[in-house]
């Protein structure tokens, strides 16, 4: 689908990034169901009715967070990693575009005034969430797609 990118480094799905200009009728999922966290668009016409429904209690078991950032306004970086913790390349990410990080590791780098929101599985249990490491340096920092 235009406006939409499935970032892999081999045969690994790192991330799914939508672009604010995605505009397609209907429901699109952007996820596989193996996936823990789900993203999906929706573009419904006036009068639509979307019956009334409660969500069952489903037993999952999760074992790597996923995260869904949506940036609100401003320019983040996205820098993506390996769990080995080496640098892989970047994306840039502008006002209303939509990412789902999926595997690997990530870092950010806010390039201009940030609103964002995230979205991910909980309950959040801090530190204990995630394994910190050094940044990549300037110099190897490889940004791929639109720079906006």
């Amino acid at each position: 689908m235009e406006h939409v990118e499935q970032v892999r480094f081999g045969d690994q799905l790192y991330a799914i990034i939508v672009r604010a200009s995605f505009r397609e009728p209907g429901i699109h999922f952007f996820s596989t169901p193996e996936l823990s966290q789900q993203l999906a668009f929706m573009s419904h016409p006036q009068g639509k009715t979307i019956e009334p429904h409660r969500h069952n209690k489903v037993t999952r078991e999760v074992h790597y967070t996923q995260e869904v950032l949506l940036i609100q306004k401003g320019k983040l970086q996205v820098d993506f990693y390996t769990v080995e913790e080496t640098y892989l390349e970047s994306r840039v990410l502008g006002a209303g575009d939509i990412i789902l990080l999926c595997s690997g590791a990530h870092g950010f780098h806010v390039l201009e005034p940030l609103e964002m929101f995230e979205i991910k599985q909980g309950p959040y249990s801090g530190e204990n969430d995630k394994t910190r490491f050094a940044e990549a340096s300037p110099s190897e920092i490889r940004i791929k797609g639109p720079n906006l």
